[in-house]
């Protein structure tokens, strides 16, 4: 297997992990980034790339090919609320009425902003789907979402929301600031940092797509495949059942669109159609705990205290497996293994994986083309976690 790019002493572990990925674990086109104290220590890629609708493709993964994250979107979505907080435009601890009045209606009169970070809204499922074309239509899904009555009382428990978190995030920022989602992040975040890194993505990269910027991915596999590869019976009951919350939750778009659409890529879903390489999505980290090459830094320290502060844990009622969410981002332990306890970021369903860890000063990025069944814990970028645990631990 032909692996590209560089890594700093120390961190050859690292790329030994990639390769083995190619060698055992059956990767199919990747890459993985690391900085540490701001600056890249690790910048791999290697593999297959898909293009031109030929999914088996040959053509060489290269050094900018980017890909679709899923829901690791969530994590870079969140950071575009807290910087609204951080400078006075929004508040956490405020009902979501205040900003968004239709918001209200079905008991949701007191459901906080930061409910929607911590997965506590109680909002996870549609009680009707929305169809492809709705889901890509910016009014729509926030329409529907506002119209449902929560499944348990916003606030008193927590439950992944695949889809609805999304729309709820996306309305609340149009709604505070004026601008979409994708549109702030792509003048907030990505422009000042320098990241390749998009929700919604321009025409002139979509074009660059079809000689190779941006790869296609597999056919997504169904929901009722489960968390993981050999998935606990309750989990995989879970996602057999069709009137089971986790289903539901998931099928709050039906069917799936077709990831590789142009039109799909071009839209703006917080909750899963961010396309990033593995140097934006790790550069992107890499600002929440500490100025990315002596410059720029997004989250103040407060910022990233809260984000990674615990607000939800334990069992969670979508995903049938306990889990542990601060403001926007999943934190380390149960169903989502990072670098260490301190460690906040988020997992893309089929592989993707993003997180910073603030106690070492380590952001990490890894992406593939290669979707896999796990929604979390994807062995191929948890066996690069620990390699980056072996080389911070011998420096």
């Amino acid at each position: 297997m032909n692996v590209n790019g560089t890594v700093a002493e120390g961190f050859e572990p690292v790329r030994d992990a990639f390769v083995r990925n190619f060698e055992t674990l059956g990767e199919r086109g990747a890459a993985v980034a690391v900085y540490r104290d701001g600056r890249k220590v690790v910048d791999l890629w290697g593999g297959t790339r898909d293009v031109d609708g030929d999914v088996d493709g040959d053509a060489p993964w290269e050094h900018g090919t980017a890909q679709i994250m899923r829901s690791a979107t969530k994590g870079v979505a969140a950071a575009v609320p807290l910087v609204l907080a951080e400078r006075g435009e929004l508040d956490l601890d405020a009902p979501v009425g205040e900003y968004w009045p239709e918001f209200k209606a079905h008991g949701k009169e007191r459901l906080l902003v930061r409910h929607i970070l911590n997965h506590r809204a109680g909002l996870p499922f549609l009680d009707r789907p929305l169809t492809p074309e709705e889901a890509l239509d910016p009014r729509r899904g926030p329409e529907a979402v506002a119209a449902q009555t929560p499944a348990w009382e916003p606030g008193t428990d927590h439950g992944y929301h695949p889809l609805t978190y999304g729309w709820m995030l996306d309305e609340l920022v149009r709604r505070v600031t004026g601008s979409g989602t994708g549109d702030w992040i792509a003048a907030e975040i990505a422009g000042p940092l320098g990241l390749d890194l998009w929700l919604g993505l321009p025409e002139s990269e979509e074009a660059a797509g079809r000689v190779g910027r941006v790869g296609r991915i597999e056919t997504p596999e169904p929901a009722s495949t489960g968390l993981r590869v050999r998935p606990k019976r309750s989990v995989a009951e879970a996602y057999d059942d069709p009137s089971s919350l986790t289903r539901r939750a998931f099928a709050a778009i039906t069917p799936f669109p077709d990831q590789n659409d142009p039109a799909y890529r071009a839209s703006a879903l917080p909750a899963t159609n961010g396309i990033a390489t593995a140097d934006g999505l790790a550069r992107f980290y890499a600002s929440l705990i500490g100025e990315v090459d002596g410059g720029v830094r997004l989250f103040t320290p407060a910022t990233t205290e809260a984000a990674r502060a615990e607000e939800s844990a334990g069992p969670d009622r979508t995903l049938v497996v306990n889990t542990r969410f601060g403001l926007g981002y999943m934190l380390h332990g149960g169903a989502s293994p990072l670098l260490g306890p301190g460690s906040f970021g988020h997992p893309g369903r089929g592989g993707a994986l993003g997180f910073a860890d603030p106690a070492s000063g380590t952001a990490f990025g890894y992406v593939t083309n290669g979707l896999r069944r796990t929604v979390t814990a994807d062995p191929r970028p948890q066996a690069l976690v620990r390699a980056v645990r072996t080389a911070i631990a011998s420096h």
